[in-house]
């Protein structure tokens, strides 16, 4: 259901692999789907990209899933969605840069996997919707990642109307971060996995909190000041910060740096 590649630079690739149901997930493909986030991880993942099989990037969820939990008690639904919920809040809290190579369309819960990541690069040709309205369903397990990406107010309008958008329109709201025409996506996606391996890593996963905390509005102002004091002053006196500043300092790269372009 997954194929999972590292490279010598501990870049990490989790590919989607139902292209028969354009990678629909299903309860296995999220437990797989977890573990593998975990295995990354745990084998010092710089940088995490995660793409699908085939011609589209995630139909979101599988319908033969769908049916039968259709079928299922509410509480087993229930149980259901928190591994779903689950699943989205560690890819999305990963300490490590993400970025969606989106090869194709994006429906449903493949739109949460895209709002999960940091960055997303995407197909001109590319579709994506927020279609569950119309089977009767809400985007709620994906909604706490979704709507910080794109806002209330298109949040309410594609939510409601379950309505198709193109990769223009995505990346208009928020979702999307580039497009790019077909042949195109891998050399743009080298390109942005160059210039995050020139950050340090220990940064990056704070700025990731960072952006995290400063976000969410019901941070107080003092309890806000409070936050990025200490974070800034933690970052300066750890091994990462006194190599960056001696290294600009001295003129060289970075240790972290060493062995990438």
């Amino acid at each position: 259901m997954l194929k999972f590649d590292i490279d010598n630079r501990a870049v990490a690739t989790i590919t989607l692999n139902r292209p028969e149901v354009h990678n629909a997930f299903n309860a296995e493909l999220i437990a797989e789907l977890t573990r593998t986030i975990d295995r990354a991880v745990g084998e010092g993942c710089r940088v995490l990209v995660l793409t699908g099989e085939g011609h589209s990037f995630s139909a979101g969820a599988d319908l033969n899933w769908m049916r039968s939990m259709a079928n299922a008690t509410e509480d087993e639904n229930r149980d259901d969605a928190r591994r779903l919920a689950a699943m989205l809040r560690k890819l999305n809290e990963l300490p490590c840069p993400t970025i969606a190579r989106v090869n194709g369309h994006a429906f449903g819960g493949g739109v949460g996997l895209i709002a999960c990541c940091d960055l997303a690069v995407a197909l001109e040709a590319a579709k994506f919707g927020l279609t569950e309205v119309r089977l009767g369903l809400a985007p709620a397990t994906i909604s706490p990642f979704v709507i910080p990406k794109i806002g209330i107010k298109h949040a309410r309008r594609y939510m409601l109307t379950g309505e198709r958008m193109d990769a223009d329109q995505a990346v208009k709201i928020g979702l999307i971060t580039d497009t790019v025409p077909n042949g195109q996506l891998d050399g743009h996606i080298q390109d942005l996995i160059e210039l995050l391996l020139q950050g340090s890593p220990f940064a990056q996963a704070l700025i990731k909190q960072l952006v995290r905390h400063v976000a969410n509005p019901l941070s107080d102002p003092e309890s806000m000041d409070e936050f990025t004091s200490n974070m800034i002053a933690v970052m300066r006196v750890s091994e990462e910060g006194q190599e960056g500043l001696n290294a600009f300092l001295e003129k060289r790269k970075a240790a972290w740096t060493e062995g990438q372009k």
